[in-house]
């Protein structure tokens, strides 16, 4: 008895270590146009806008 009831709670424990994920910010690494013209000390956020930059 004392077998089965150590083989239940080993695989219980294992089921439920097993199941956890962890998550990071969507957007992690990216910063924002407006952010990234602050950290720069620039007058305009346009080169930083990815939609704004100009095509060579």
């Amino acid at each position: 008895m004392k077998k089965i009831y150590l083989i239940l709670t080993l695989s219980g424990f294992l089921f439920l270590t097993s199941c956890y994920t962890t998550r990071t910010a969507g957007n992690s690494g990216k910063v924002p146009p407006g952010q990234a013209k602050k950290g720069t000390s620039s007058k305009s956020a346009k080169p930083f806008a990815p939609g704004q930059q100009k095509k060579n």
